[in-house]
C-alpha cells in the first residue's frame, strides 16, 4: 500500500515556518505582513474559503483585512478598490477571490492588482517569470506551489530522470505545475481532454499529477508502479451511505484503487487543499520581506 501524502502536517509546518519568520520581520524591521481579501457577492463556497484564509493569516500573526462587497458591485468600483490596496504600504499581498460576478471582467481585475502584491501568482508578469524559469523572483500559484513542496518532501528536488504527467492545463494548476516540474528537472507531459490514449500516457509517470474536476477517474491501471500521485481535485459525491441528501469530498484519483499501486498518494480531503492557504501565508511573507528589502530564505 502506498504512503499517504499527509498534507496537513506538512501545511502546518510549512505556517510554523511562517509565524516565526513573520515575528521576527516583525522585530528587526516594525513591519507587519498585511494581506487584504477581496469577495463580491454571496457565493457560499467563497465565503467558507475567505473565512479560513483570514483565519490563517491572523494565526501568522499578519494584519489581515477582508472586504466584502455587493453583487452589484461595479467593475470600476473594483478595479477603485484594488488601486487604492496596490498604494497601501500596509498591505503586502492582494487576493481577490473568484468567481466575480459575471459583469465584471475576472482578467481586467487580475492584470490591476501590483504584481509585487499578487500572491495569488495570476498577474502576467508572475505568469511570464514562471514560465522563463525566474522562479525564485516570482510569485508561483499556491496550489501548484503546495503541490511542488509535497513532491519535494517524497523525491526531493532535483527530478532529473523522472518523468511527470499533468493531467490538465488550467491557467491556475496545469500549467504553472508544468512549469515547476520542470524547473526541478523532471521530463513533463502535459495531458487534457484531447489527449489520446490518456491511460497509456499516465501510466508512464514517476510523478502524476491530477487537475481535471473528475471524480475518481485515475483508477489503478493509469498509475506506473511506485509513482507518486498529487491529487489536486475536489469534487463532492453522494454518500447515501451517510444518509439521505448526504455527500462527501473525493478527488480525481480513485485513493484507494491507486493506493494499491503508487508509492504516495495525497488524499482528499486532507492533501493539497491544506498546502494552498498556506502557500497563500508564505507569499505574503516573501512580499512583506521583500518590501523590507529582505530575503526570505526557502521553505
Amino acid at each position: 500500500m502506498a504512503v499517504t501524502i499527509n498534507g496537513k502536517e506538512i501545511a502546518e509546518d510549512v505556517v510554523s515556518k511562517v509565524k516565526a519568520s513573520a515575528a521576527d520581520l516583525i522585530e528587526t524591521s516594525g513591519i507587519t505582513p498585511g494581506i487584504a481579501v477581496v469577495i463580491v457577492g454571496e457565493d457560499p463556497a467563497s465565503q467558507v474559503y475567505v473565512a479560513s484564509k483570514g483565519r490563517k493569516a491572523r494565526e501568522c500573526g499578519f494584519h489581515s483585512v477582508q472586504y466584502t462587497l455587493s453583487e452589484e458591485t461595479s467593475e470600476n468600483e473594483l478595479v477603485a478598490l484594488v488601486e487604492k490596496l496596490n498604494a497601501d504600504p500596509l498591505i503586502h499581498g492582494i487576493l481577490v477571490q473568484l468567481p466575480l460576478p459575471k459583469h465584471i471582467d475576472s482578467g481586467r481585475i487580475i492584470q490591476t492588482i501590483s504584481p509585487d502584491k499578487d500572491v495569488d501568482g495570476f498577474h502576467f508578469i508572475n505568469v511570464g517569470k514562471l514560465g522563463t524559469g525566474e522562479i525564485e523572483t516570482a510569485f508561483v500559484p499556491c496550489t501548484p506551489a503546495g503541490s511542488m513542496l509535497l513532491i519535494e518532501r517524497i523525491l526531493g528536488r532535483d527530478l532529473s530522470g523522472l518523468n511527470a504527467v499533468v493531467i490538465g492545463r488550467s491557467n491556475i494548476v496545469g500549467k504553472p505545475m508544468f512549469n515547476l516540474l520542470l524547473a526541478h528537472n523532471a521530463t513533463v507531459t502535459i495531458a487534457h481532454s484531447k489527449t489520446k490514449d490518456l491511460a497509456s500516457i499516465c501510466r508512464n509517470a514517476d510523478i502524476l499529477v491530477a487537475a481535471v474536476g473528475r471524480p475518481q477517474m485515475v483508477k489503478a491501471e493509469w498509475v506506473k508502479p511506485g509513482a507518486t500521485v498529487i491529487d489536486v481535485g475536489i469534487n463532492r459525491i453522494p454518500a447515501p451511505e451517510k444518509g439521505e441528501g448526504k455527500t462527501r469530498l473525493v478527488g480525481d484519483v480513485d485513493f484507494a484503487d491507486a493506493s494499491t499501486v503508487a508509492a504516495a498518494v495525497t488524499p482528499v480531503p486532507g492533501g493539497v487543499g491544506p498546502m494552498t492557504i498556506a502557500m497563500l501565508m508564505a507569499n505574503t511573507l516573501v512580499a512583506a520581506y521583500r518590501s523590507a528589502g529582505k530575503t526570505l530564505p526557502r521553505f
